[in-house]
């Protein structure tokens, strides 16, 4: 079965995520790959700054989010209970994203781990009036400033795959973070895998699961977690995907049903 070569391809999305009916998770930085056995990170939610990186000093691989998310203060409304709150938004504002991959490139020196940066989500950058036809080469230029070889991966959902704004990244990205957002078009992974590598010819993809169906705001049927597991798992055998990434640690205590049932099929040798 060579499950566990599966889990050496996989890949746990690492920080705090807020979101409609996610409260804080008990889970922090690194505890998601621990849970799930795995050894891979995509540091997203959080600055890529030594405090966090220094949690995930243990790991094999890190790949740092450079779009970048950031916590906004939500302040105390008075007459109303409780103190401040946070929300979360992307900043995918072109120069944040090369400044980023820049930063990222840098912090690489002092952390071997670190083997790669990704934008989520990508096509938030085309929303801005200074994105140029150049920008994804200055993003893969960025990367490349302090330590060559460091692997860009860009989020792009399967809806997304025909839409001509990916030209300008196909010569200069390693990896697709492929995502599903709508669970019930998971039965048809393979063929959006098949979409993927049509439009991404010789890049690696990693396929994205989540544990929560975000558009719904609830959990994606365990079921249905099974199913897309198992149809991974075969496209990984036969060489068609690189991997798989977890979404995420922060809601592991919220659905603890779809993540227990990741974690023991991962386990399962």
């Amino acid at each position: 079965m060579d499950r566990a070569g599966f889990r050496d391809a996989g890949w746990v999305w690492e920080g705090q995520g807020f979101d409609p009916g996610v409260p804080p998770s008990v889970f922090g930085v690194g505890q998601g790959a621990a849970y799930f056995g795995l050894s891979r990170c995509n540091l997203v939610f959080h600055p890529n700054d030594r405090m966090a990186l220094e949690l995930l000093a243990d790991k094999e691989s890190v790949v740092c989010d450079i779009s970048k998310w950031k916590f906004i203060e939500m302040p105390m409304q008075e007459g109303q209970p409780g103190g401040v709150g946070f929300k979360n938004w992307r900043d995918s504002d072109p120069d944040t994203v090369i400044a980023e991959a820049a930063h990222v490139s840098a912090m690489a020196m002092q952390y071997p781990n670190i083997v790669g940066a990704m934008i989520d989500d990508t096509s938030g950058m085309f929303d801005y009036d200074n994105y140029e036809q150049s920008t994804a080469m200055r993003v893969r230029e960025a990367l490349d400033s302090a330590r060559q070889g460091l692997k860009l991966w860009i989020v792009v959902y399967i809806q997304q795959l025909r839409e001509e704004q990916w030209a300008p990244f196909i010569d200069v990205i390693d990896v697709v973070h492929l995502w599903c957002g709508d669970p019930f078009r998971l039965p048809h992974l393979p063929e959006h895998v098949d979409a993927c590598s049509q439009a991404f010819p010789g890049k690696e993809i990693i396929v994205g699961s989540y544990l929560r169906d975000y558009s719904r705001q609830a959990e994606v049927p365990t079921d249905m977690v099974q199913a897309q597991y198992e149809a991974m798992f075969r496209l990984w055998q036969e060489g068609r995907i690189a991997g798989y990434s977890i979404l995420a640690n922060c809601l592991i205590d919220r659905h603890p049903e779809q993540a227990e049932w990741i974690r023991d099929f991962l386990s399962d040798d």
